[in-house]
């Protein structure tokens, strides 16, 4: 089956559903600093880098899915959360005119849980009506990543519709009944990390481990309102698109609260505390190793990275799709 991607990013959506069977033939991401990563670990999927606005429904290749996460941070909690009042909000608008014009047999969206927030709510029930406009019986979910073999609290809402003719309806998959720890994702990498070079820079580590590097420089007020620690026998917090704000390696002791919205780090124990490297994030997104990351900076890396749809999430989504396509015995393969 052939699968357009849209808001590709590094391609942790198309790696889950590559993996699962399907056949990521077009790809489109306008970040340039993303292109040489994108196409050099999805070797046989063309990338337009045009942005979406310029993209007319007729120069994409017909297709049986498309799939795509659109720009989140228009959505996020953490961020201004303007949802449609951001131009990057309304790029749900065109991933939308583009699936009503090409008419796959299903797709896929992902986006952040903040645009649940009672604040986006006349918005959110408009991006379902032009879904079910489009042609599709829409299901809207909220998931957990961490239930779906990926080492990290991470939730999202996952929309996905099935074209009308086709008289079916997703349900998300059942949950693992393993959570992976941070043990389980990186305790091997530790040893092998190795600090940015100055202004965070790239030392072009190339050891063991690829990408095994992390940023270096202060904390900020914010950074340091809350832990950011969390243990060894626990899933990660969310890996975020700022390498200022990664989460804080597990060997630290957790962070010690000292008034309202203010902790700090444990006296004795300060050398401890460093972020956690890109290839740590990578394997927390559940990447493989051999996912290689291109990049100068490392701000660019941990923005990839955190932007990208974990790629076990992915897969078991389209393994779900797969299941409900070949019960109506239309063939994946």
């Amino acid at each position: 089956m052939n699968i357009i991607s849209f808001f590709s990013g590094a391609g942790g959506l198309d790696l889950g559903f590559s993996k699962a069977g399907f056949n990521i033939v077009w790809a489109n991401e306008y970040d340039k600093e993303i292109w040489e990563t994108y196409q050099k670990n999805h070797q046989n999927t063309f990338l337009d880098k045009r942005s979406i606005t310029q993209i007319e429904a007729s120069e994409i290749p017909d297709c049986d899915g498309i799939i795509g996460g659109p720009p989140c941070q228009s959505w996020s909690e953490a961020g201004a959360g303007r949802g449609m009042n951001d131009k990057r909000g309304q790029l749900f608008f065109d991933f939308i005119r583009i699936l009503k014009a090409k008419q796959p047999l299903f797709f896929l969206a992902e986006n952040v849980s903040g645009m649940l927030a009672n604040t986006h709510s006349s918005a959110f029930l408009n991006i379902q009506e032009l879904f079910r406009d489009a042609g599709y019986r829409l299901t809207v979910n909220l998931v957990n990543a961490k239930d779906y073999n990926v080492p990290q609290d991470r939730k999202r809402v996952i929309f996905v519709g099935y074209r009308n003719d086709l008289n079916m309806e997703f349900s998300v998959p059942s949950k693992s009944p393993n959570k992976l720890t941070l043990k389980d994702a990186i305790f091997d990498l530790n040893e092998s990390a190795v600090p940015a070079l100055d202004k965070n820079y790239t030392n072009v580590h190339t050891g063991k481990f690829s990408n095994n590097e992390y940023m270096i420089g202060g904390f900020s007020t914010l950074y340091m309102s809350r832990n950011r620690v969390r243990s060894w026998d626990e899933p990660s917090f969310t890996i975020q698109a700022g390498g200022r704000h990664a989460p804080i390696h597990p060997i630290a002791p957790k962070m010690e609260k000292v008034e309202t919205d203010k902790f700090e780090f444990r006296k004795g124990a300060e050398n401890n505390y460093r972020r956690l490297s890109v290839r740590e994030c990578a394997r927390i997104q559940t990447f493989p190793d051999d996912f290689v990351f291109y990049y100068n900076n490392l701000a660019s890396a941990y923005k990839m990275i955190g932007n990208a749809v974990p790629v076990n999430l992915a897969y078991e989504l389209a393994k779900q799709i797969r299941t409900d396509l070949n019960k109506r015995k239309i063939d994946v393969f």
